[in-house]
């Protein structure tokens, strides 16, 4: 019999007997499992966790929490292959599992390692030293930062059913504040069944994780002005997020991490023998193929000197024909098919849209080859590569094709690149491969106002270089505009999104035993 997704909430599992929806196997279409339409009282949710999860954590120094994170990173690895199998179910090869499984328990431990080396024993933190605001030295004033009465809210999107928690948990936690997960409904099964094991643990205080599998009825309204929310999805979702009634008019802490036309530029100086070329359309291809390029850090936009297009495509459709696509279950499959059959339309739709401006110069939208997989079934769909012929074409810095769809673009100047980039309107990364650091530097300043992250690469980093697309948890993730206007990670900057700033003003010394 097919499981039926269960909530935790009130420091129980809840079943519903209402209505629900089937999630299907990305690869072959069974059921894995069915989501309820309605889940338990989310009020009463949202309440447990402040009343009973906040003051828990609340009662622990940062040293105490640190030292639970790393407890509770040491004990999901240890269940890693339990998630794996799961993991497979989504469509991921077990190269996307070690991107969203392992890497959110990673980004536990590296959050425990920081906290407890960097962050003080005790609950409140010193943001910047004592400001002399008299002449005599007896009056001053200081700021510092306290958690937050509520509940950390998160609203997370398909792609990352894992590291789209636990990048928001670790943080929220390290910050005092109790997370209520809401997952999206089409990969909710891993998340549930990560949810579980964490629980099992029994690391956490009463009410320190909630977990909503159902839909999101109640969720913003229920919301007060000490919770926070952090969302991961499309642009449009976090609009209509942002401008809810409830949100505005009670100033809840928002923070958005929205779909953005991420771009790589390839340098003028680089030819096709420099170790450079080969780390562009290695950067290139994998982000086409890992997690099928349902990455909201993948290359969408492809910058290239003109001189250059044919080479470049000449390389990325020799990589891409290697690429073997199929079932992930299979050992030699290299991409898995995207996360449903209704996510591969859209991708088809948006890839049309782009059509319009770009053509085709690998793949095919309606034919791919398969490795222990049947198309109909499953979500497959060939990688694509398009070739813009106008570096302004408005669609090609407009519309996302949240697959393994990626436009390459000509362009002539620097100048030229950098007004083109900024027609993404706002994105979370870019990169530039290039030896030359003189343009390095004027491509940083052109493209910084508009993205959250800029990789350079050339060859002595290349070795080290962790990819244009991974989200490290030290460095900022997030960016402006299109990309949610939001900021996630970064390392400890991250759990300010979660505490009070307050300035304290009075005597110096007293001040400083805050």
């Amino acid at each position: 019999m097919t499981p039926i997704l269960q909530s935790f909430s009130q420091g129980r599992w809840h079943s519903s007997q209402g209505d629900t929806s089937p999630l299907l196997d990305a690869s072959t279409g069974e059921e894995v499992a069915r989501i309820p339409k309605s889940g338990p009282d989310v009020a009463a949710m949202l309440q447990f966790a402040r009343k009973i999860g906040g003051p828990e954590l609340r009662k622990l120094t940062f040293t105490q929490r640190a030292t639970i994170l790393k407890d509770l990173g040491k004990y999901l690895f240890s269940h890693i292959d339990e998630f794996v199998e799961i993991s497979t179910r989504t469509g991921a090869t077990r190269r996307d599992t070690t991107v969203d499984v392992d890497g959110g328990i990673g980004t536990i431990a590296v959050y425990a390692s920081k906290a407890g080396r960097e962050l003080p024993d005790r609950t409140i933190l010193h943001d910047g030293e004592v400001e002399l605001l008299g002449k005599g030295g007896t009056f001053g004033g200081k700021h510092i930062l306290s958690s937050k009465l509520g509940a950390a809210v998160q609203i997370n999107a398909f792609n990352f059913p894992v590291w789209g928690m636990l990048e928001k948990f670790a943080p929220a936690f390290l910050a005092g504040m109790p997370s209520v997960v809401k997952p999206a409904s089409q990969t909710a099964y891993l998340t549930e069944a990560v949810v579980r094991r964490i629980v099992d643990s029994g690391l956490l205080p009463e009410g320190a994780i909630s977990l909503l599998c159902a839909g999101p009825d109640g969720l913003i309204e229920n919301l007060t002005s000490q919770d926070t929310v952090s969302f991961t999805g499309s642009a449009s979702t976090a609009q209509a997020l942002r401008s809810h009634q409830v949100i505005t008019s009670r100033s809840v802490s928002f923070n958005a991490e929205a779909d953005s036309l991420n771009c790589s530029i390839l340098g003028t100086d680089v030819i096709p023998e420099d170790e450079e070329f080969g780390v562009y359309i290695d950067q290139l291809v994998n982000e086409m193929v890992v997690k099928a390029g349902q990455k909201c850090t993948a290359i969408r936009r492809a910058f290239v000197p003109v001189s250059m297009m044919d080479d470049v495509i000449e390389a990325v459709a020799a990589r891409l024909s290697e690429v073997i696509v199929g079932n992930p279950s299979d050992q030699s499959v290299q991409m898995g098919p995207l996360a449903s059959r209704g996510q591969r339309e859209e991708v088809r739709n948006n890839t049309a849209k782009l059509m319009t401006a770009a053509e085709v110069v690998y793949g095919d939208l309606n034919k791919v080859s398969l490795v222990g997989a049947d198309a109909e079934q499953g979500a497959f769909l060939s990688p694509i590569l398009l070739k813009a012929n106008d570096v302004y074409a408005s669609e090609i810095h407009s519309v996302e094709a949240f697959g393994p769809v990626c436009t390459l673009i000509p362009y002539q100047t620097f100048g030229e690149v950098i007004e083109a980039a900024s027609m993404g309107e706002g994105s979370l990364v870019a990169s530039i491969v290039t030896a030359d650091v003189a343009l390095a530097k004027v491509l940083v300043a052109g493209l910084a106002p508009w993205h959250g992250r800029i990789l350079v690469v050339e060859s002595s980093s290349a070795g080290e270089s962790t990819g244009h697309g991974i989200a490290m948890p030290q460095m900022l993730h997030g960016g402006p505009g299109r990309a949610g206007g939001g900021e996630e990670l970064g390392g400890l900057r991250a759990m300010k999104h979660y505490m009070q700033r307050t300035a304290v003003q009075g005597n110096p010394s007293f001040l400083e035993t805050l």
